[in-house]
């Protein structure tokens, strides 16, 4: 949710429609990182992906890594929980029941 300093009530950012699987659901939201460019990611951890959310996609989030379901394969999440930036833009994902720490170099 955003938040103004004088504002009665939030504004949902991502997700509000019900714990899902759909791209504009999200299921046990475990992390948040912010990109430079203001995008927001979100550890979708019970959907096992991670999500972008922008204000120019306010209706659905856009699948930057997972799929359906868990796996141990390069792409494939189990649990992620916390994300992070570097400097030069690639995200580390914490892939928990993995037991491994992900990089993905992000296109923009």
């Amino acid at each position: 949710m955003k938040w103004r300093r004088d504002a009665n009530e939030g504004l949902v950012v991502a997700g509000g429609n019900g714990r899902g699987k759909y791209l504009n659901q999200l299921d046990g939201p475990e992390g948040l990182a912010v990109d430079d460019f203001g995008h927001a990611y979100i550890a979708d951890g019970y959907n096992d992906r991670i999500v972008r959310w922008s204000e120019e996609e306010e209706e659905v989030g856009g699948l930057i890594v997972g799929s359906n379901g868990y796996g141990e394969k390069p792409f494939h999440l189990y649990l992620p929980s916390s994300l992070s930036f570097d400097v030069q833009g690639n995200l580390y994902v914490a892939d928990q029941k993995n037991h491994r720490i992900q990089r993905f170099d992000l296109l923009r």
